[in-house]
């Protein structure tokens, strides 16, 4: 659930440079994807959990099938005590609608 620290957007520049801002990248859990889709989207942030199950993607990959989709990137700027905050979700771009509103 979103709280007041939370934004959320389906800006592809805006995504990119949070997520590259903070070490990630684009990704895949492998396995999941098809001819008509690239899988199932993750940020990943290199070191951390995941390793064995992700696999990196190209943005262009990535926002395919994020607006194949109908995503939306919900992510939070800072952590409660001011810090740099690595918190994202790819959520329905209707949930984000029910968020802003």
């Amino acid at each position: 659930m979103a709280d007041k620290n939370s934004n959320v957007t389906t800006d592809h520049e805006q995504i990119k440079q949070w997520v590259e801002e903070r070490g990630g990248n684009p990704a895949r859990v492998k396995g999941t994807e098809s001819k008509n889709s690239p899988g199932l989207l993750r940020i990943d942030y290199p070191g951390f959990s995941g390793e064995e199950r992700l696999e990196e993607i190209t943005w262009e990959e990535f926002f395919e099938g994020f607006d194949k989709n109908k995503l939306a990137f919900l992510y939070q700027d800072k952590t409660a005590d001011g810090k740099l905050s690595r918190f994202s979700k790819l959520i329905d771009r209707d949930t984000a609608k029910a968020h802003s509103g």
